[in-house]
């Protein structure tokens, strides 16, 4: 059993890494605005890898083992590209903090397909807690009203994507490192702005400035990775885990504060509501545990 005591340094990791992914999702918006989002991606992957290669080069760790190629891992790579593309194209087409909000229903579909796919026991209350949790996004896209924005269905693939890679990961092979996964990982993300390059082309020189933004995309979210495994590894995952959520809270301070974004109150309450019910069903499972 993992130590308690360790929880607040748990939860702190997960505060930062939650910080540094918000962050990489504000420079990807930003780089987006001057060059093509599949160039944005594909640069950041390929910092992404090489970090992480030298990284796994250091440990003694041969880059792409064996492991990395068998089905699960291919399964939970196709899951990851879909997850990286459309949440990708989200931040750079729709309001930071409504992408962000709908990623935080995540571990409500996580639980719905591990309910599903793994003959997991979900109660009666768990399921309730699941639809009002899935009502919130609707609240946040509100299909067949005036504020309706289909582009918004982009962050709805993307966080479905995000979940399909979390269910994968249960039967990944145990044996591969951080690093490794980081080299995986980072690889489906340049996988993915190679896709929508092939699609809209524009493949540009970047700037000084563009640079500089495509390197602290590649910054934060190395970091943000690095901090993420860091918190599951410290404390217990039930006391840890709820802190994702403030990754919702970054987000709308970057999304009203550098973006000028003013989230609308179905916006607020449809997150409100994602985040209370991720919370509840992470409470009842840790009871039922």
């Amino acid at each position: 059993m993992r130590d308690i005591t360790r929880n607040p340094a748990g939860a702190t990791w997960m505060v930062a890494a939650m910080a540094g992914f918000a962050a990489e999702d504000a420079f990807l918006k930003y780089a987006s605005q001057g060059m093509p989002v599949g160039e944005v991606l594909l640069l950041v992957g390929l910092i992404g890898i090489a970090v992480f290669a030298v990284t796994a080069n250091r440990q003694g760790e041969p880059v792409l083992p064996k492991a990395i190629w068998s089905r699960t891992m291919v399964l939970r790579s196709g899951f990851e590209i879909v997850g990286r593309l459309f949440y990708a194209l989200a931040i750079a087409l729709t309001p930071i903090s409504s992408a962000s909000a709908i990623l935080q229903a995540t571990p409500l579909v996580v639980v719905l397909g591990a309910a599903l796919i793994f003959g997991e026991r979900v109660g009666p209350a768990r399921w309730l807690i699941l639809f009002a949790g899935f009502g919130g996004v609707l609240l946040i896209l509100r299909p067949g009203l005036a504020g309706f924005d289909a582009r918004s269905g982009l962050a709805v693939i993307g966080m479905l994507g995000f979940a399909g890679r979390d269910l994968a990961t249960r039967a990944a092979p145990l044996t591969l490192s951080n690093a490794q996964l980081g080299v995986a990982g980072f690889a489906m993300l340049a996988i993915s702005g190679l896709v929508i390059l092939g699609v809209t082309g524009g493949l540009t020189m970047p700037t000084g400035k563009l640079a500089g933004l495509v390197l602290g995309a590649a910054v934060f979210g190395i970091a943000g990775y690095a901090s993420l495994t860091k918190a599951m590894r410290t404390g217990q995952i039930s006391a840890v885990t709820p802190f994702r959520y403030t990754r919702l809270i970054f987000a709308m301070i970057l999304g009203i504060g550098v973006f000028g974004e003013t989230p609308d109150v179905a916006t607020l309450l449809g997150s409100a509501l994602i985040v209370m019910c991720g919370l509840m069903v992470l409470t009842t499972a840790r009871r039922a545990t």
